[in-house]
């Protein structure tokens, strides 16, 4: 039998840790909402729970930091319409909920790519944040995409680099990273962005490239390549 959001909702929050909460906002995220429930115990329960749009959607619309986090773990990607992408995009308020619903989700749908780039241009920090995570999602986990998928990605990287914004400038390095850890020519291709943007006057164009750079040329990084 399959667990309702009602049943879920009220075994999130007899699972709340005050404690764990003021952790996180230690570490930036967004304690509003916040239960302080583990990334393992929320697996757990999304194992539990199995693939539920239904369920996915009710998740989300309770506005629970962790709630949110589930739905992104049992909702079905080939369920998910732009529509549905559009409206939790512009909810995002806190980086591990951004990373999570789009590694988890988003990066599995047919509009991935078409998102990485359009958000790539929007303005809100979440939402740029968000194109850039997605770059690195597929990076990741679409195994089977050619390498010009991530090509185009490496002109919007240069662009939005110099973005000072702290969200915005790690989730940029990480999607330099990620595409240049896929395999040896798109590791060349990076570390030839990255040596681009090392140029830029801009101080968080500089540290994007200095870290990815330090990671892309890494020995046993190259050994994994090759």
């Amino acid at each position: 039998m399959s667990l309702t959001a009602e049943e879920i909702l009220v075994q999130l929050n007899s699972l709340a840790n005050p404690e764990n909460v003021a952790g996180m906002a230690r570490y930036s995220i967004n304690p509003q909402g916040a239960l302080g429930i583990s990334m393992p115990t929320l697996r757990q329960i999304a194992k539990q729970a199995g693939r539920d749009h239904s369920l996915a959607e009710q998740l989300w619309a309770s506005g629970l930091h962790e709630a949110r986090i589930l739905a992104s773990l049992v909702d079905d990607p080939r369920l998910v319409t732009e529509q549905q992408i559009e409206s939790w995009v512009v909810e995002f308020d806190s980086w591990d909920v951004c990373d999570q619903v789009c590694s988890n989700l988003f990066d599995r749908t047919p509009i991935a790519y078409q998102k990485a780039i359009e958000w790539s241009s929007r303005s809100a920090e979440f939402v740029k944040r968000a194109g850039f995570v997605l770059m690195a999602g597929l990076a990741t986990h679409d195994k089977k995409a050619r390498n010009e998928r991530f090509e185009q990605f490496f002109p919007l990287i240069v662009r939005e680099a110099s973005d000072e914004r702290n969200f915005v400038k790690k989730a940029v390095n990480w999607a330099l990273r990620g595409i240049g850890k896929r395999n040896l020519y798109l590791n060349r291709r990076a570390i030839e962005i990255a040596l681009e943007i090392q140029k830029s006057n801009s101080k968080a164009a500089r540290w994007v490239a200095a870290d990815a750079l330090r990671e892309l040329n890494n020995e046993k990084t190259l050994q994994r390549l090759h």
